[in-house]
């Protein structure tokens, strides 16, 4: 069995036990690593759950002699230590929640490998109180945005909050609207794209396109158009990894700066884009303790504006 320890959590490396053959992800990793269903299922649906390379989800089956990796969380009673964060707004805050906007560079949650500013650790030196449900690195995080993604995210404060966010979630009665600007001009200029999303094949770090993956939907509609790139309006049904990113690079038409999925960098480099150009710009939830809806926007940041300008004035 192969373990690698770091400040956020453990990999975990080592072939299935022929005696979980047939059972279900979740209920494995529950009898193999001691954690309860709740936690085993998160971690699957958060993509840390590789068998055969593959990511798996918490009702996928297990077979015995299969190689099964996980990124596990750090044990309880190791939270997450403050760290200041230039530039993190809080837009909204009660006794349940708290919504931020995230500037770029920031992750939601430590996790293996990112040594760098997060959103948890950023609302803690704030003295902010975050609910201890959920996995000890990740206490409060029903969602996320990646490190270079910026805009809306809400935190749980509360035990009830972060309940009643999870399930509101994982059954879609939460709006999140994403602006993009992606190179080219998506054909039709309104659509939904509904294609399965999972670990790319030869490269783990990413993800792709997959048949057999997890099913994920993106609705999009045009709202501008240049020259070399459109600006898009983004409605997801699901919130798989990298989804947005994944989905536009399918249709070869990729997060302007997204150099990971296929991106011009000359193009960004002309913008002065030096990621990839996505904002979390809507956020729409039902408040935990009444079911009250609330809606936040948040402007662009001064780097993906710019590159709005530049467009512009070229038109």
């Amino acid at each position: 069995m192969g373990a690698v320890s770091s400040s956020a959590g453990q990999h975990r490396a080592l072939p299935v036990p022929d005696g979980l053959e047939g059972q279900r992800v979740d209920q494995a990793l529950s009898r193999l690593f001691g954690l309860s269903r709740t936690a085993a299922a998160d971690l699957a649906d958060g993509g840390a759950v590789l068998i055969d390379g593959r990511a798996r989800g918490k009702g996928d089956r297990v077979t015995g002699g299969s190689w099964l990796e996980v990124e596990l969380p750090a044990p309880p009673g190791e939270p997450v230590a403050p760290q200041p964060v230039a530039g993190l707004t809080v837009v909204h805050d009660d006794d349940d929640l708290v919504v931020v906007d995230k500037p770029v560079g920031v992750a939601a949650h430590p996790s293996p490998g990112w040594a760098g500013p997060t959103v948890i650790g950023g609302l803690a030196a704030a003295g902010y109180r975050i609910s201890t449900s959920g996995a000890a690195e990740r206490q409060g995080v029903v969602h996320r945005l990646d490190a270079a993604t910026t805009g809306l995210m809400v935190v749980a404060k509360s035990e009830r909050a972060y309940t009643a966010l999870k399930a509101a979630f994982k059954e879609r009665t939460v709006e999140k609207g994403y602006n993009a600007l992606v190179q080219g001009h998506p054909d039709p200029s309104r659509g939904t794209i509904d294609a399965p999303i999972d670990r790319h094949p030869k490269h783990d770090w990413r993800f792709a396109v997959v048949q057999g993956g997890r099913p994920s939907v993106t609705h999009y509609q045009v709202i501008e158009a240049f020259a070399a790139a459109s600006l898009v309006d983004i409605a997801l049904e699901t919130g798989r990894t990298h989804q947005i990113r994944v989905h536009f690079s399918a249709l070869r038409h990729p997060c302007v700066g997204d150099a990971t999925y296929g991106a011009d960098p000359t193009l960004a480099a002309r913008l002065g884009v030096s990621r990839q150009w996505l904002h979390a710009v809507r956020l729409g939830i039902p408040h935990p303790a009444d079911g009250r809806w609330m809606e936040f926007t948040s402007p662009y940041p001064p780097d993906l504006a710019g590159a709005l300008d530049i467009l512009r004035a070229e038109a």
